[in-house]
């Protein structure tokens, strides 16, 4: 039953051998509880077993069935060109926004180690557009972050990844404000606000992107259910 059939059968004996696997993939996936932890391997078990691959898919670059690509190659490869690019660009204007001296603001800036104190001074502040610019701004400047790591950085795919990293890149850039740049200093508000922006580009747009341009990830649950369902067989 694994066999591809060959183009030379006739329309009605291929018809015929097609309802015959379809039945045989219906039965495994009713016997084997679809929709359990196992899903994605049980899939994978059927099809292989059946032969009923999707061919245009896989001459395209993709594959059918959950945790694969769903795009060709050459859009993957253009897909991180262009996230590429947008991280060299935001690069840039990361450090325009945060590494500039600003002598005029000297005097205004202090160093604020204690998470929560500039955001009260923020929403503290009597024009509605100040706290606007100031929580908005760091939350608008870590969306990059939660968007584009995913696509070109597999690995930091995931809440706890993502925040990691832009937790990580941010506190440098904190940490050389503070130290190296007249006008600016070390604000842990800052870090906060940026690492919430980056969570919410990745749950709005970053996870999509990452699992449409990567194979959707192998967690440890994931390996525990298949060593379980292949000694249970």
């Amino acid at each position: 039953m694994g066999a591809v059939l060959p183009s030379s059968l006739p329309a009605s004996e291929r018809s015929r051998r097609i309802a015959e696997r379809a039945c045989v993939v219906m039965k495994a996936v009713f016997w084997s509880g679809w929709g359990n932890g196992c899903a994605t391997n049980r899939w994978e078990a059927v099809m292989a077993r059946t032969g009923l691959h999707d061919k245009g898919a896989e001459k395209a670059g993709g594959r059918v069935g959950p945790g694969k690509p769903v795009l060709s190659w050459w859009v993957r490869g253009l897909a991180m060109l262009l996230a590429f690019a947008a991280t060299v660009a935001f690069a840039v204007l990361l450090a325009r926004l945060t590494l500039e001296p600003s002598a005029a603001s000297a005097s205004m800036t202090h160093t604020n180690l204690r998470p929560g104190d500039s955001i009260r001074d923020y929403l503290a502040q009597p024009a509605f557009r100040d706290t606007l610019k100031q929580l908005g701004g760091n939350i608008v400047l870590g969306i990059p972050f939660g968007v584009l790591l995913p696509v070109l950085v597999p690995r930091a795919r995931g809440l706890l990844r993502v925040a990691a990293a832009t937790a990580l890149a941010m506190l440098l850039v904190e940490l050389v404000q503070g130290a190296l740049i007249t006008g600016r200093a070390f604000d842990i508000d800052d870090v906060l606000l940026n690492t919430s922006g980056a969570l919410l580009g990745y749950l709005l747009i970053g996870r999509r992107l990452g699992r449409a341009v990567h194979p959707r990830r192998r967690h440890w649950w994931h390996r525990l259910t298949q060593r379980s369902a292949a000694a249970a067989d």
